[in-house]
């Protein structure tokens, strides 16, 4: 995927974008997003994508997709094993399970069914230890109930997945709800991903922007105060944002699912971040 003529990406941007084009706002079909996966260049953005994201559902259509593959489960902590084996089955390329909470009167609970339900799959052989599962919290303030889901995360080294947009403008957290977010993950040292929103590098009226989000985790991760970390996420000059040392950010923030990978690309080719 990718070409010689073209440099190679710095590491820091390299994989950043999670190709998830079948879903909103894009809704792709699965064999056009598939084909584009695999035919895309370095030019078009090969190296600054990573996964292909795609519902368990989805799996018995890929059968001999060649490409690392991340899972959303579609049901409840039980359904978990079935995606790991049956991708083992059809000989495909597991990179990731992302799997969200949906008992909001019981978050630490459902985090601790997850638990049990990844570690009964490592057992068994069927989840590779070393196939990291995101586990998406709520879209609400972190509140005791929220925290304690995301120490039960932290606690069996799984990892965050963060929701930070949507279809419609109410569903885009505010910035200081984001900050609080980020600051949870980093409490707990734990990485996560984001997904949902992030088209575009820089914050806009309809969203926040990924470059954003990297430089507040940077500050966060400093122990800049909460409201500098908001201010960052607020910050629609995309200029300050480029200027901004990024070192180690990829550590806790790992990617963030985009249903166009040519626009994060335009926006950093833009701003002089990337060839």
């Amino acid at each position: 995927m990718s070409s010689l003529s073209e440099p190679a990406l710095d590491d820091l941007w390299s994989g950043l974008v999670d190709d998830a084009a079948i879903f909103p706002p894009g809704d792709a079909p699965l064999s056009e997003a598939t084909a584009a996966y695999a035919a895309r260049t370095a030019e078009q953005g090969a190296g600054l994508v990573g996964t292909f994201v795609l519902r368990d559902t989805d799996l018995p259509q890929v059968r001999g997709f060649d490409a690392p593959l991340s899972v959303v489960v579609t049901g409840g902590a039980g359904q978990l094993a079935g995606p790991a084996a049956l991708c083992e089955r059809l000989g495909l390329r597991l990179a990731g399970l992302e799997i969200a909470l949906r008992d909001l009167d019981d978050l630490a609970g459902n985090a601790r069914r997850v638990i049990a339900a990844v570690d009964a799959a490592r057992a068994e052989g069927s989840l590779d230890d070393d196939v990291p599962v995101h586990v998406e919290l709520p879209q609400v303030e972190p509140g005791h109930s929220w925290r304690q889901a995301a120490d039960e995360v932290a606690g069996a080294e799984l990892r965050l997945k963060l929701r930070i947009g949507g279809v419609e403008t109410h569903q885009v957290p505010s910035s200081a709800t984001l900050a609080a977010w980020i600051d949870a993950a980093l409490d707990r040292e734990t990485p996560f991903k984001c997904t949902a929103g992030l088209h575009h590098a820089v914050r806009h009226d309809a969203g926040h922007g990924f470059l954003n989000v990297l430089a507040a985790t940077r500050l966060a991760f400093d122990g800049a105060p909460h409201d500098e970390v908001v201010a960052t996420l607020e910050e629609r000059d995309g200029s300050v944002l480029a200027a901004r040392g990024l070192t180690g950010t990829r550590r806790w923030f790992t990617s963030f699912g985009s249903c166009s990978v040519a626009e994060p690309l335009a926006d950093l080719r833009t701003l002089g971040l990337v060839p």
